[in-house]
């Protein structure tokens, strides 16, 4: 496999062998960032002098060999945008906030440079991380890897692409509504929606339990391996869960006798059928690793969710947009104006609570006899890359529905006290990788980590050395 390429666990092997150096691998990302990235477009800015020093540190402290090292030692990274560093730019995908400053840096982006990764960047993002595609005025079209004339999805779009292309081992991104589970799906990589509170945020929304920052990256092991650095408590935010909570190191085999329920629709959400059909391969996979799966339904419908997010928005992000784009609401994207509108046109607040709790009942008490919950991670193949919200629709089969209805994420930030991990299912017809939700009881981070380990060791897409896409159209475009 190609240096640009490697997971970060096989990375710290090689690092730790001496057959690889940090600075070596920087190298090669940073080389492969320079042939793809013109036509990917998935960054918002490199920080390369930065992560050379750093590189460096790395390589002198795996030249000690008997000096223990810090998790992420030497491991490329790109950071999300949304997610500031103290003294560098915080713009959010905005022009209203081009320019902006921040004074403190988000708890993770602290404990990942404390960890030792080598920052070398940060991603691009829709404005404000309110649309499923990442596109802006201030950016520009973020494109899959895959296929350039599609989105890599939202609103961590950036760090899917990046992800995919190889300009990066491992990234961060945040969801609210699907945010890192849907560009792990259309960019075929693992990501981890961990549960309300176990990852530090920044006021406001690290009250908001729809919302949380987590980890992407090419294998569920390296995605347990960024989760135990960013997750734990952290004395800005009371909302974080102590104590820390610490993935072992995923084993496949503990999945045998696991029971996972495969709920295909949600409910009645529409779903492409050639996503139905590597969801159920999916399904077939665990189950050849000795897991029991069985199908059931959920009583779900998509109004009752649609208009319960809703109420949920109206009441803590419509507002937050809002009040920051003030007077300058002609700098702001149709998507992000029409955001806002839905929002301030929802349910109350207050009837969105009683919508969560009548949601998360059933599920519930389904997950009293199973282990996890299987399901599509999106209903559609894909989306256009500058995708026309909010005059467009979503392809679904024979069906155009809304793109919140083509999201099978939102009903799981609904319930967001529930772990959620995104693992590839396959390829759709288009080109563009398919992904599957691992949902798990609340809190139970453990599990949902077990069950992709034996997933993604069973159907064996990551591990191949032929999964990644070649790019050669980003190349000459």
């Amino acid at each position: 496999m190609e240096l640009h390429h490697l997971t970060a666990a096989t990375a710290r092997e090689l690092f730790t062998s001496r057959e690889l150096s940090p600075v070596e691998l920087l190298d090669a990302v940073v080389a492969r960032t320079a042939l793809v990235e013109p036509g990917v477009n998935a960054l918002s800015e490199q920080m390369l002098d930065e992560a050379y020093g750093a590189a460096l540190i790395s390589e002198a402290r795996f030249a000690t060999s008997d000096r223990v090292q810090r998790p992420l030692e030497g491991i490329p990274l790109l950071l999300k945008e949304e997610q500031p560093i103290a003294g560098r730019t915080s713009e959010e995908g905005s022009l209203t906030e081009q320019g902006t400053i921040a004074d403190t840096s988000h708890p993770i982006v602290e404990r990942i440079y404390a960890a030792g990764a080598v920052v070398h960047g940060r991603t691009t993002t829709p404005e404000f991380c309110c649309a499923p595609y990442t596109h802006s005025k201030l950016w520009g079209v973020t494109r899959n890897p895959w296929n350039l004339d599609l989105t890599p999805g939202g609103s961590s779009g950036g760090s899917g692409a990046a992800l995919a292309a190889g300009e990066t081992l491992l990234a961060t991104g945040s969801d609210i509504g699907g945010s890192i589970r849907i560009p792990s799906s259309f960019c075929g990589l693992v990501g981890f929606k961990p549960p309300f509170g176990r990852v530090p945020g920044m006021a406001p929304f690290n009250q908001d339990t729809y919302c949380a920052d987590g980890p992407m990256g090419r294998s569920v092991a390296d995605v347990a391996l960024l989760q135990n650095v960013i997750a734990g408590p952290h004395s800005s935010d009371q909302a974080s869960l102590r104590p820390a909570y610490v993935l072992s190191t995923p084993n496949a085999a503990a999945a045998v006798g696991m029971r996972v329920a495969l709920c295909m629709n949600l409910g009645d959400y529409t779903v492409d059928p050639a996503i139905e059909a590597n969801t159920r391969i999916a399904a077939e996979a665990l189950r050849s690793a000795g897991v029991i799966v069985e199908e059931v339904d959920l009583p779900w419908t998509r109004k009752q969710i649609v208009e319960t997010a809703w109420a949920h928005f109206g009441g803590i992000m419509g507002p937050f947009i809002t009040e920051i784009a003030g007077a300058n609401s002609d700098l702001l994207m149709p998507y992000t104006l029409d955001f806002a509108r839905r929002a301030a046109r929802a349910a109350s607040f207050a009837e969105g609570l009683v919508g969560e709790a009548a949601l998360y009942e059933p599920l519930g008490t389904l997950l009293e006899n199973y282990d996890a919950l299987l399901c599509p991670t999106l209903a559609t193949q894909g989306m256009a890359a500058d995708f026309a919200d909010p005059a467009g629709l979503v392809d679904v089969g024979a069906e155009q529905v809304n793109w919140i209805e083509s999201a099978l994420t939102v009903p799981f930030n609904v319930v967001g006290r529930v772990p959620v991990l995104a693992v590839p299912s396959g390829i759709a017809p288009n080109g563009i990788p398919t992904g599957v939700q691992i949902v798990g009881r609340s809190y139970d981070d453990a599990t949902v980590f077990t069950l992709g380990e034996a997933l993604e060791k069973t159907l064996g897409l990551t591990t191949s050395a032929t999964w990644w896409p070649s790019l050669e159209a980003a190349v000459s475009r």
